[in-house]
């Protein structure tokens, strides 16, 4: 799989979500990127019932690039554990969703868009929804040859510059930079989404 990167990407107040997504497609189809499908990442986010004590979050979340397999994180007093099941957990949550003493659901998160392919690169421009409408745009850049994201995170950091202009730091996010020596995982990526989408609900309140 690589080592992803995501860069979320301003939104203009004259344009709209859309727009933004299509010029981005333009300049990356300029670089020689060969359209590759689409793909969707959502997140389900629980608040768990007061009368727990504890505030406790839960959030479901699926990558389209791991069809078999629920992403989940529980976070609680600045705590996080996430686990990894198959699908069959999704199955668990829709019995306990009825009459469920424990969590509520309170919110669905997603973000969408078209896949491209370019060399070595795996591009994915996402448009985030809340509630079926548009708060941002994130774009999942990976680096497929890597493994450890310290030994390749100039060459992303360029790579992005070259298509995303000067919204990428040089200085790699606080997620990557906290995995530099570490190998790279799916739950990663799934990290850095959970991040971003906790972000775009909190500028919507």
């Amino acid at each position: 799989m690589g080592v992803a990167v995501l860069q979320s990407y301003p939104v203009p107040s004259d344009k709209t979500g859309q727009q933004v997504i299509e010029t981005l497609t333009r300049r990356i189809m300029n670089l020689g990127a060969s359209p590759a499908g689409q793909f969707v990442v959502d997140c389900e986010v629980y608040n768990s019932l007061p009368h727990l004590g504890q505030n406790k979050n839960l959030y479901i979340l699926h990558n389209s690039e791991y069809p078999a397999t629920v992403f989940s994180v529980i976070e609680s007093q600045n705590k996080t554990v996430s686990i990894t099941t198959d699908s069959l957990f999704d199955l668990l949550m829709l019995k306990l969703s009825t009459g469920n003493q424990y969590y509520s659901k309170k919110i669905k998160i997603e973000s969408k868009g078209p896949r491209f392919e370019i060399k070595d690169f795996l591009v994915k421009l996402g448009s985030v929804t809340i509630g079926g409408t548009v708060k941002g745009i994130l774009v999942e850049v990976d680096y497929l040859p890597g493994i450890i994201p310290g030994t390749c995170w100039g060459l992303l950091a360029e790579f992005m510059q070259g298509f995303l202009g000067s919204c990428v730091s040089v200085v790699p996010p606080a997620y990557i930079k906290s995995k530099a020596t570490e190998a790279f995982s799916p739950v990663d990526t799934v990290q850095q989404y959970l991040e971003q989408f906790n972000l775009a609900r909190k500028n919507t309140r």
